[in-house]
């Protein structure tokens, strides 16, 4: 029986050791995370759509946008318009939502460069278009 008894102390000793550990490990800062759900987009005719192809050429639409410097002009007068239209039908004012479409095989800065340009020009709503896996059920 002498032979058994250091593995015993030693399962004792490891398992106490777990005991304490474990809850110390497992703690967490108690967030609500956010639910995730994907809602099909609604389109609306003021939102702007804008796509940036794997050459980081950017379109406005169907245009291409030469400098950011145009995307950004182009911007301000789109939002100044809309605010000017929903103003002159006397309504609640609701802001365009900037959709953004970017190739797959593009590098971040082209995309990076667009919501910059675009928050620079006053928009607060920018979104990300993407394509729905295959089998994909949308929920609310």
């Amino acid at each position: 029986m002498g032979v058994f008894s250091p593995l015993v102390d030693v399962m004792l000793v490891l398992l106490i050791i777990f005991l304490i550990t474990v809850p110390v490990a497992i703690q967490v800062v108690p967030l609500t995370l956010p639910k995730v759900s994907n809602i099909p987009t609604s389109t609306k005719p003021e939102n702007v759509n804008i796509s940036v192809d794997a050459n980081c050429d950017t379109y406005w639409g169907q245009t291409l946008v030469e400098s950011k410097q145009e995307l950004l002009d182009r911007g301000v007068k789109a939002l100044k318009d809309d605010i000017a239209r929903q103003e002159a039908l006397g309504g609640k004012i609701e802001l365009p939502e900037v959709h953004i479409r970017g190739d797959s095989n593009m590098e971040y800065r082209c995309v990076g460069g667009v919501v910059f340009t675009m928050q620079r020009a006053g928009f607060l709503k920018i979104a990300f278009v993407s394509e729905p896996s295959a089998g994909f059920v949308p929920t609310r």
